[in-house]
């Protein structure tokens, strides 16, 4: 499972993964997790360190990655938030095989996936062994 957060300026993006890793025992029964953000390493560093998060935290996405993965990319309404181009938030389950299962991608902080919903949805796909789902 990857989740992509807008980085170390994003005060949403900070309840969203403290909730993660509130549940992480449960998600990484069927899962591993991995969240990444375009920050640079001291951020992401001060990040894992403040709010001491159990899952792998990488950092430094680049642009190129960010519109490949299909996001929202973003740049810096001040220097107060940031200073580089960011990725709005996105979630994506990728199965053993490299398929993806499922993605979920907002243009803005707010809009995020319950996170006891997807796991749901994903422990039923999982078990059920459903297909993917649409076209893009």
């Amino acid at each position: 499972m990857l989740f992509v957060y807008r980085g170390r300026h994003c005060p949403r993006c900070k309840r969203f993964l403290n909730k993660l890793n509130d549940a992480l025992a449960d998600w990484t029964e069927i899962a591993d997790v991995v969240v990444v953000s375009a920050d640079i390493r001291e951020k992401a560093v001060a990040d894992k360190a403040e709010f001491g998060w159990d899952f792998d935290l990488c950092y430094g996405m680049t642009v190129a990655q960010m519109r490949a993965l299909g996001l929202y990319v973003s740049e810096p309404l001040s220097e107060a938030e940031t200073t580089e181009m960011f990725s709005e938030p996105g979630s994506f389950a990728i199965r053993p095989d490299g398929t993806l299962m499922l993605a979920d991608i907002s243009n803005g902080p707010a809009a995020r996936p319950d996170l006891e919903e997807l796991l749901d949805g994903m422990k039923f796909n999982i078990t059920n062994n459903r297909p993917v789902r649409g076209t893009a």
